[in-house]
């Protein structure tokens, strides 16, 4: 298990230096809010990004393509889907006459009709990227290597055989635990699609009992609130937000005053990006009585780290992180739990739903070849991490360090970890109000991008790229700080680096 030196990386530089890498260096604050305001000298250094939030230029390449075979798509703005039903499901959300152009099982365009708004872009964009559903960087490379446009797939290492999807299955279903079979395990395009038909299997399931509310619990990664705040039945009256994770007493008044009406309640164990972990059995224990379905997403440590199925009714993880360590594939799983009072009527709900987004069968492969150094990595990483915390929480210049030892949930984390140095690699602090974050982070020489969970350390001002409309407005930096978030909040997700040379860089930065 390595990663590459500790040094400072060129603007826009793939993280890692491959054709399907997630992340990309972001090496300076300028940097950064060039990147969120769509400065053209920062974007056109930009080569690849966090899929979701930077079309991939492979994408970018077969919308071309097709434009130049059909004169009638001339100018038309073409989006590119994880197979037909996802755009199906695009063009209804649209309500526009949109043409759906199929180009392989897990690749399907939208061809948005001539003259379309800016909006009617924005609405598309945001369907994608909340959905999770943006068709896969590795479907697009295939297409253009069939049509000729490329002369080969970019070269990798993939799993031998044709059994990388069981493969991969089993192992998470190992991880899981508790007798989670193997087909109780779906893959999906991204975690964010995994969430999606999490989200739609219950609503299958709960809509016909007249439960069409949710509760987003704490606060939740920025796509996963936009899911609950945008794709609920009545999105008026159906999304309700329980600020407080620990008010466990809090939600059961709100469970009670929207009695027989909550479909379910979404978690985060713990949340991102404070690393809060509520008391998992209570709450578990709460939705049950109340009938309400409980989503679980342990991303943030990994279920290799905390121990969650037997407390949820459906689990949802990102493989990008962890699983797919080296950085370079975009997938995620739904699980359900065996023992859920839910889980009947559950499973056939979650395998339709599961079958709406396509997953290429190359980014299975490429995961399967390297799934099985999660477990080693993530062993190394709980090494290195309290070594980090301890300093990070003794130097002058930090103000704030959060992680899941944090006073204000460790009893509740400690509960649900497999082991006790099972600490996560994610760790979130904020610098004491006189030390300019920008001359902190320009200086710091850790890979600075998007994601976590890679054999590369990451950090990244994490509210600047989820929630920059927050950050840059009085009304947002109030909101932020009604739910303890210091704008300047940084997050570092560990890698396999030795600890020391994590360190040295950064008391360096802090100089």
């Amino acid at each position: 298990m390595s990663a590459p030196p500790l040094v400072h990386r060129p603007l826009g530089q793939r993280i890692p230096d491959r054709l399907h890498a997630v992340s990309c260096s972001l090496p300076t604050m300028r940097d950064v809010i060039g990147y969120e305001e769509k400065d053209p000298a920062v974007t056109a250094h930009l080569t690849s990004g966090y899929p979701r939030f930077v079309v991939h230029p492979l994408l970018r390449r077969v919308a071309d393509g097709l434009r130049r075979a059909d004169a009638a798509l001339d100018g038309r703005e073409i989006w590119l889907c994880a197979g037909p039903a996802v755009a199906d499901a695009l063009q209804a959300h649209l309500g526009a006459s949109a043409e759906v152009l199929p180009l392989a099982p897990e690749l399907t365009a939208l061809a948005l009709p001539a003259g379309s708004t800016a909006e009617t872009s924005r609405r598309a964009r945001h369907y994608l990227q909340h959905t999770g559903a943006f068709a896969s960087s590795r479907a697009a490379e295939a297409w253009l290597v069939a049509r000729g446009e490329l002369a080969a797939a970019a070269a990798e290492t993939l799993f031998p055989g044709r059994s990388a999807d069981a493969h991969v299955r089993d192992r998470l279903a190992g991880w899981f635990g508790h007798g989670l079979a193997a087909d109780d395990v779906h893959l999906a395009p991204s975690g964010m699609a995994a969430t999606y038909a999490a989200f739609q299997a219950v609503n299958a399931v709960q809509a016909a009992c007249g439960r069409t509310r949710w509760i987003q619990l704490g606060w939740l990664y920025l796509d996963t609130i936009a899911l609950l705040q945008k794709f609920t039945a009545a999105p008026a009256s159906d999304y309700l937000h329980h600020a407080d994770v620990f008010d466990l007493e809090g939600l059961e008044r709100l469970l009670s005053a929207h009695a027989g009406r909550v479909a379910g309640v979404f978690a985060e164990i713990p949340t991102n990006p404070l690393i809060q972990t509520p008391a998992l059995p209570a709450l578990a224990a709460l939705c049950r009585a109340h009938g309400v379905a409980l989503v679980l997403d342990p991303t943030i440590a990994s279920p290799l780290n905390v121990d969650v199925l037997p407390h949820a009714d459906l689990v949802v993880n990102s493989l990008t992180k962890y699983t797919a360590s080296e950085g370079d594939v975009i997938l995620g799983a739904a699980a359900i739990n065996p023992g859920s009072p839910l889980a009947a009527p559950l499973r056939p709900a979650l395998a339709a739903a599961s079958r709406l987004a396509a997953v290429h069968p190359r980014d299975v492969a490429r995961l399967a070849a390297q799934i099985d150094a999660a477990p080693a990595l993530i062993t190394r990483i709980n090494q290195t991490a309290p070594r980090v915390i301890a300093f990070l929480e003794t130097h002058p210049k930090i103000a704030a360090v959060f992680w899941s030892g944090h006073p204000d949930s460790a009893l509740n984390y400690s509960a649900l970890a497999r082991n006790p140095e099972n600490v996560g690699s994610m760790i979130t602090f904020v610098l004491r109000s006189d030390v300019p974050v920008a001359s902190f982070y320009d200086r710091l020489r850790l890979a600075k991008g998007p994601s976590f969970g890679l054999a590369t350390s990451l950090i990244c001002p994490f509210l600047y790229l989820a929630h920059y409309d927050l950050v840059t407005s009085e009304a947002g930096r109030t909101e932020l700080a009604a739910h303890g978030l210091a704008p300047d909040l940084l997050r570092l997700g560990l890698g396999a680096e030795p600890a020391e040379d994590i360190i040295a860089a950064l008391a360096e930065a802090l100089v």
